[in-house]
């Protein structure tokens, strides 16, 4: 289970930009700010980056309880979730990647857009995953944003390992370099038309599992998560504990709206998926 993150809003000014694929920006934050800031342990640490509701201005510094109270809900600061890529405690530096399209929804058109400087504000960090060292074998697949999870995950195997990773994008120009102990690669799947998820399926249920019992991230778009929780709880038995599996966005849901009916979906999946016998 994924840690929560913490309530307390941190703050962090804008170092460095980077346009890393067509679709992915890298963010570098810093500041004496993010001293004693806790990331490390886990690969899938992630923070919630607060934005302003538009024409609202809180008193400094940020207290979400405080803005809650004084303002309506309509201008309640909206926040959207993000991997940290990395953390640098020596230099406090944290690197954090998004996914950019277009100029849909909130966070994207910000990354696209926001210049060195800047202040940032967040609550975090959360996460629940790193890869077990003495796992047999490990499994990794997600779509774009689980990228800088997977990522994380994959720099932070030893050498040695037994690992099976798939990333779903959209193309080619949307693959990044991954650096890892013993040049493991993951395997790229290009979805150009096809529906999101598609290719992971069909990666995932096609593979030759080796023997032992796997240490498995999936993350996504919580259409194909389900369907692949289902095959990997069930169809290949791997232990519940074994597992982290969530769906980070879903088709044809905000990510407002998302979040207001995630945790009541994923315990309906999990009931279900717990009964062979279920719908």
């Amino acid at each position: 289970m994924a840690e929560a993150p913490a309530r307390k809003v941190g703050t962090a000014r804008v170092l460095r930009t980077e346009r890393l694929t067509p679709h992915m920006v890298r963010l570098v934050l810093g500041g004496e700010e993010l001293a004693g800031f806790g990331a490390g342990d886990f690969t899938d640490h992630y923070i919630k980056i607060l934005f302003a509701a538009e024409g609202a201005v809180y008193p400094e510094p940020w207290d979400l309880d405080e803005i809650r109270a004084a303002f309506p809900r309509e201008q309640w600061p909206r926040n959207r979730a993000y991997t940290v890529r990395s953390w640098d405690p020596a230099h406090l530096e944290m690197t954090v990647d998004l996914v950019v399209h277009g100029d849909e929804g909130v966070g994207g058109p910000w990354a696209a857009r926001v210049q060195p400087g800047e202040q940032v504000y967040f609550l975090g960090p959360g996460g629940g995953y790193a890869p077990d060292p003495a796992a047999d074998w490990h499994l990794l697949a997600g779509d774009e944003s689980a990228l800088p999870a997977i990522a994380a995950a994959l720099e932070r195997i030893p050498a040695g390992a037994h690992v099976h990773a798939f990333i779903e994008v959209s193309g080619p120009e949307e693959e990044i370099k991954i650096i890892t102990a013993d040049g493991i690669a993951p395997v790229w799947l290009h979805r150009g038309d096809r529906p999101v998820g598609e290719l992971l399926q069909q990666a995932v249920t096609g593979l030759d599992f080796p023997a032992g019992t796997p240490h498995v991230f999936v993350h996504g778009e919580a259409g194909f998560v389900k369907d692949l929780r289902r095959h990997l709880r069930i169809d290949r038995a791997v232990p519940r504990e074994r597992l982290s599996i969530s769906g980070y966005w879903r088709l044809g849901q905000t990510d407002e709206g998302w979040r207001a009916i995630k945790r009541d979906w994923n315990a309906q999946v999990e009931a279900e998926q717990e009964q062979p016998d279920a719908a």
